[in-house]
Formats: structure tokens, sequence, C-alpha cells
């Protein structure tokens, strides 16, 4: 069994029809369907890989909002798990997740991708709320301050979150809650050298004394989301790592792609992991956090 515990439907051209087929041209079983929720005074570039049937005239693109993985799912029940993450800004940011957990059965608090502290103290309402209800947060971060390759930081208008230390308060402050982490300001930290690094999927082996490594350590919710370019880069960069990491918190980690495509599935192949890693990282741990249909959780 495969569960892609990380995607997205109704953009980059590709309706939930296309997502079906691609899920079984490669084997996938299940997958939680995130919403990706873009207030105004966040827009970003790119319109053209979102839906054109909910960008407003004036050109803000919404996302991906909870009714388009509504649509999804009630065309396919047997195959997807709603994840709705919103705006942690409103005023009724939790009541609105909770009222989607009742109404609409949304079993992941995901994505949350906001330009945001993500230890701010609304958030934090959001994530206990979430906990409450045995629902995961899936968090993207990328950090505001880069390194520029000199010594200092440049600041980057296309951040979200903040940094492992903003995350490491929010693990802290809300240890029922079940955290996944994802994107570039996450996996950049698997290595020690972070700090110094300008790119944002750094390259090359991976040194000692990744903030990422002990915080996966240190904190009992805080688990890893292998999905897009962010977490495969962070593998594929040093492969004698990758397969020891993999192996050590193998209870932690669990598949996603964020896209379409195999190249996170061809690379593991690679490591030739037992089969007892494989089988927790590419189903095992999903089912352990949220029932797939038809399923319970184990």
């Amino acid at each position: 069994m495969i569960i892609d515990i990380h995607q997205h439907v109704f953009w980059h051209k590709k309706n939930d029809a296309d997502l079906i087929a691609d899920m079984d041209a490669h084997g996938i079983d299940f997958a939680w369907v995130l919403t990706w929720e873009i207030p105004p005074g966040e827009a970003t570039a790119g319109l053209g890989v979102f839906n054109p049937a909910t960008v407003h005239p004036r050109g803000h693109s919404p996302g991906m909002t909870l009714a388009e993985l509504l649509t999804m799912r009630d065309r396919y029940p047997d195959r997807v798990v709603v994840g709705y993450c919103p705006d942690p800004t409103l005023p009724e940011a939790s009541e609105m997740f909770e009222a989607a957990y009742h109404m609409h059965g949304a079993r992941v608090c995901g994505e949350w991708k906001f330009r945001v502290l993500i230890d701010d103290p609304r958030c934090l309402n959001l994530f206990r709320r979430a906990g409450k209800l045995g629902c995961p947060v899936i968090f993207h971060i990328d950090i505001p301050y880069p390194p520029d390759g000199k010594g200092g930081r440049t600041y980057s208008p296309h951040w979200y979150g903040g940094t492992i230390e903003n995350v490491q308060r929010v693990l802290e402050a809300c240890p029922d809650t079940v955290f996944l982490g994802h994107a570039p300001g996450f996996w950049r930290e698997i290595s020690g050298d972070a700090d110094g690094d300008p790119k944002a999927y750094p390259s090359g082996k991976v040194a000692p004394g990744g903030r990422l490594i002990a915080a996966m350590e240190k904190y009992p919710n805080l688990y890893a989301d292998l999905s897009a370019g962010s977490g495969r880069f962070a593998l594929q960069r040093d492969p004698a790592h990758a397969r020891k990491f993999l192996t050590r918190f193998a209870d932690k980690l669990l598949f996603g792609r964020d896209y379409y495509g195999t190249e996170l599935h061809d690379f593991l192949r690679t490591l030739k992991l037992p089969k007892t890693v494989r089988d927790k990282i590419y189903y095992k741990n999903a089912l352990r956090l949220v029932s797939m249909p038809g399923r319970k959780k184990k």
C-alpha cells in the first residue's frame, strides 16, 4: 500500500480525474488532499498554476480551497482524505477548522502556509484545536532571512512561518498535536551548516549538528513530510546519510509528493531500505495518524 500524505488538486492544468489517473499509474492507494489558502494580502505569483475558475477577475487567487477538495472527495470518496487549514489570522479560525471536521470530514489541518510566524498565538489556538480533534498539522516554512553566502542575510518576501526556532516553540506549546514539517525552511535544517548556505535547496554532504535532527530526537510530536523537492533533495544530497536518517526516524517519516510523478519513489528504491522501514514510511505511519476510507487508525 502507498499513501500520499501531501497532495493538491485543480492546479497545474490538471483536475481531480487527472490526479486519480496519476495515482493509479503510480500505485498510490490513497491521498491526503490539502488546501492552500492564500489571503488577499499574501498574493503570490504564478496564477497560471491555479484553477482559473476561482481566480478573481482582478487577479487574486484564493489558492486551493476547501470547496474544491470536497468536489473531489464527493467524486472519489474511497481514495482521498480531506485536509483543511483556514487563515489563522481570522478571529474564528479554530472554530472554522472544527466545523470542517464535523461537517465535511476534514481529518488533517493542512497545508498551513501563511506569512505569519508559526508560533503566533492565533496559530497556537488553531493547532491546539486540531490536536484536540486528533488531527495532525502539516506546515510549510520558508525562512524570512536566508544566508546571502557572504556572512550576512537578505530578506525574502516569500517567507512562510519563520525558522526552526519558531517551530520548536510550537512543539513545546502544543505537545498534544502531531506536526509534519515540510518545505525548504524545514529541510535545510537537516544539515549543521544551514546558517551559511544561501541556496533554498542546499546540496553536498550533510554536516553534523543539524537542528532538524535534534528536534526530531527531542520532540515526540514532530514528524516529517518527505514530499516535494525540499524533502527529496535533502535526502538525495547525501544518500548514505539518507539511509541512516530514514532508518533512524522510520516511525516519524511519511511519504508524500506535493505534485505528480515518481521522483521520490524512484530515489527511495535506490536506498534498498528494509521492508519494515519502507512500510512505515509508505503507509503505516499515515494509518496511525489518520484513518483512510474504509479503514481505521492503526
